[in-house]
């Protein structure tokens, strides 16, 4: 988040310098950050930024108003992650693609602001915030809509056709030296035995030939998959049993020199070969729970998680430290990935969070959003092909490939 002053450099905020605030991530408008400009930039790490350019551009608007300004997303089909919001007609709302960067004017800012201390958020969960923050600002017609502002772009800086643009977004995944090792990362696969025909086959068509460690948890030991039963009755919801008794597994069963443990759903497509690229970037002696992060209840004292459909990761130390805690489900059937995320928010342990893994199918996120990404994961095989759908996406011999295949796929198809 950047102050935009017109006399002078900005001033720039990075939000995981705010402690004092677990939901920064999220709606969070004071006119403590305000000053004296007229603009609020918001924008991502790796958004690039061309100043001078910036200022020129929103220059162009009457900072007396109030603009809620970015590069315009739209769901071509109403989503779940969108709760199925404009269900008959979901083009027509529009929100930023926050690489892009977006810019609230200082009159907007005081509004919302003003209107979030007598009003606080009603919504418990908070899932995809650019849409989010999009409706908060609309205000149900009676705020104003996304302006789209073709100088914030996405496109990557070395582009022939960013002369235009005031921002930039680089386009790579985080490579920090060598990938990690295959034999460094330990994939756990949630099943059941009613997904064991029709589920299990996919994830061996596609990635688990990524893995060198994988294991498949269920409540009935198959043996030609081969399956291991972990002495917890399946539930239709929840799994947090599942979880905690596969936690309990890879502390005392697996090698103490593996340092990563990967643990997904029976309809999960990942890359391993992507996640061994990104998990480079982090350290593992150091408590860490990565994935897609949402947030529960962070107006009023929630916490952050990660949402399992995605993939979550953990290093080693991060399972130590949460099962020496003692923190445990309140039911076997509790939502696993929310009770970690409390468990972990209690250690003062933070999520961290990859946009790179997502919990729903390619078709649920809009296409501009996902031409800038090289993804790690995918969730869900309803409606779709899944083996298209790692191939098309995931698979290691995509990689230069990506971002042709991803502007020709056809909806019908994925």
């Amino acid at each position: 988040m950047t102050n935009l002053f017109t006399s002078e450099l900005p001033t720039v905020l990075l939000i995981h310098q705010m402690n004092r605030h677990e939901g920064a991530w999220t709606i969070l408008l004071s006119v403590t950050y305000g000053g004296n400009s007229s603009w609020i930039f918001f924008c991502e790490e790796d958004t690039r930024i061309q100043v001078v350019k910036l200022l020129e551009t929103l220059g162009r608007f009457d900072t007396s108003k109030e603009w809620f300004l970015g590069k315009a997303l739209y769901d071509e089909e109403s989503t779940i992650i969108h709760h199925y919001a404009f269900a008959e007609n979901p083009t027509v709302f529009k929100f930023p693609d926050f690489a892009a960067g977006w810019a609230l004017s200082i009159p907007l800012v005081n509004k919302l602001a003003n209107k979030l201390k007598s009003e606080p958020l009603k919504s418990d969960f908070t899932i995809d915030l650019k849409h989010e923050i999009a409706l908060y600002i609309w205000q149900k017609g009676d705020g104003p809509h996304l302006t789209p502002v073709p100088e914030f772009c996405t496109d990557d800086a070395n582009s022939h056709k960013v002369n235009h643009c005031a921002t930039t977004f680089s386009n790579f995944l985080p490579l920090c030296g060598e990938p990690v090792k295959k034999e460094d990362v330990f994939v756990a696969v949630k099943t059941c035995r009613k997904f064991h025909g029709d589920r299990i086959p996919i994830v061996k068509q596609t990635w688990e030939r990524e893995a060198a460690l994988i294991e498949y948890y269920s409540d009935y030991a198959e043996i030609s998959i081969p399956t291991i039963d972990l002495g917890v009755p399946n539930t239709d919801r929840g799994h947090c049993g599942k979880t905690f008794a596969i936690l309990e597994r890879f502390l005392n069963q697996s090698s103490s020199k593996i340092p990563w443990l990967v643990i997904v759903d029976d309809d999960t497509l990942i890359s391993i070969f992507r996640l061994r690229k990104l998990l480079s970037c982090y350290d593992p002696s150091e408590p860490v729970f990565l994935g897609e992060r949402y947030g529960y209840g962070l107006g009023t004292g929630g916490y952050s998680y990660i949402t399992g459909g995605g993939g979550m990761v953990f290093s080693r130390i991060a399972v130590q430290k949460l099962l020496a805690s003692k923190c445990r489900c309140y039911s076997m059937d509790a939502p696993d990935d929310m009770v970690l995320g409390m468990c972990f928010s209690g250690l003062g342990i933070p999520v961290t969070h990859s946009p790179l893994f997502h919990q729903a199918r390619p078709m649920d996120y809009p296409k501009d959003y996902l031409s800038h990404q090289i993804p790690v994961s995918f969730h869900k095989h309803w409606n779709i092909d899944p083996v298209k759908v790692y191939f098309t996406w995931l698979a290691p011999n995509t990689e230069d490939s990506l971002h042709e295949k991803k502007a020709a796929y056809n909806r019908e198809d994925l």
